[in-house]
């Protein structure tokens, strides 16, 4: 069992435990970027497909795992982003200057729509982010002028400094692109949970009178949180136009948001790394459904492709079983895992008993 001597208070928020979570990272950064030379066009798309769901998982993360507001619209934040950076892209606005302003313009319009909504919790603030996601497809019709209305938009190429990124012409350079954009949107995630306003973000969600006794703005807070959340996915929404080349509006639709949600439920609430995990299973599972349907054709003749909604299926019974058996998802499997191995032979069967606590001001709710 690893223990990490500390000699300052500085170490408490340092961004890496120790050392060897610097090579971890940088390892795993070197094997990403070399993932062009090492696999086909097929996959390195799905890598690149990964993510972009694990940006945007991370921007969900932001407001339902570290701030604790449920959203079920942020398919509508996928599709500003989206539409946005194609606008100004059409506009002649070059792809380094569309696409943060596609980010903020989607952080200001989820923060503007956040001031009311905000205040409401639970299930009123998953309904209220329903309506936004209704508000936002009646826009994108109404808009036809700038959003194509019901025949969509086609993304143009992107080219920075002379050279193409393009999905289909330059795969290997719209992968790394891809990767680079993950890459800062992770380290920007990282510091900002160590700051001030991070450990704001958590004490709300942990428990807004407590947060309101500390002098926190709890609905400020809120509001923040749901705006970067916003302009995070946002710019996945961005990403996703250019992975796709042609969108319109039926392309983010209420299962893209429910999707969404798995990526965190399932991946793991609360962690950063869980939006990755979810991100792999969300896009690895439509493919292992696929192969398992060849296969069940082909030993037994029975052709499951004829069965609505097999997918949906699948995702809710995985959703469930997380909520009822993991409620930490993947990561924190995985860390009960490590921790077990860690502490082997000394592990108890007990040790991992799910157990619900609730402070004294957490049942005036």
């Amino acid at each position: 069992m690893r223990v990490v001597f500390k000699t300052s208070y500085d170490r408490d928020i340092d961004l890496h435990e120790h050392g060897r979570s610097r090579a971890k990272i940088a390892l795993l950064l070197v094997v990403m970027a070399a993932l062009p030379f090492l696999v086909g066009d097929y996959y390195l798309a799905e890598a690149a497909n990964t993510l972009i769901w694990a940006l945007a998982g991370m921007g969900l993360m932001v407001a339902v795992g570290h701030t604790g507001q449920v959203s079920l619209g942020h398919a509508a934040f996928l599709a500003v982003g989206a539409y946005a950076d194609t606008a100004l892209m059409n506009l002649g606005l070059p792809f380094l200057l569309s696409f943060p302003l596609a980010g903020l313009i989607a952080g200001l319009f989820g923060a503007l729509l956040a001031v009311p909504a905000v205040r409401m919790s639970g299930i009123y603030l998953a309904i209220a982010t329903l309506a936004m996601f209704v508000i936002v497809e009646e826009l994108v019709i109404l808009l036809e002028p700038i959003t194509g209305g019901v025949g969509g938009l086609m993304a143009p190429s992107i080219g920075i400094f002379g050279i193409s990124f393009d999905r289909y012409a330059a795969l290997p350079n719209f992968y790394w692109l891809c990767l680079a954009v993950t890459a800062l949107v992770t380290w920007g995630y990282a510091n900002l949970m160590r700051s001030p306003t991070g450990r704001s973000f958590l004490a709300v969600r942990d428990s807004e009178i407590s947060a309101r006794a500390l002098g926190i703005n709890v609905t400020r807070t809120r509001s923040l949180a749901f705006g970067l959340s916003s302009g995070v996915t946002g710019l996945a929404g961005a990403l996703m136009g250019h992975y796709i080349g042609f969108f319109n509006y039926e392309l983010f639709s209420i299962f893209i948001s429910i999707n969404l949600l798995l990526v965190v439920t399932i991946g793991g609430l609360g962690f950063i790394q869980g939006a990755f995990l979810g991100a792999i299973l969300i896009t690895a599972m439509p493919q292992f459904i696929a192969i398992l349907r060849d296969n069940v054709n082909a030993a037994t003749g029975i052709d499951l492709s004829g069965i609505p909604g097999l997918d949906t299926l699948v995702f809710s019974l995985i959703l469930i079983g997380f909520i009822i058996y993991e409620p930490a998802g993947l990561y924190g499997r995985w860390l009960k895992m490590r921790f077990w191995l860690e502490v082997f032979p000394l592990a108890r069967r007990d040790m991992f008993r799910r157990q619900k606590t609730y402070l004294k001001t957490e049942r005036m709710r």
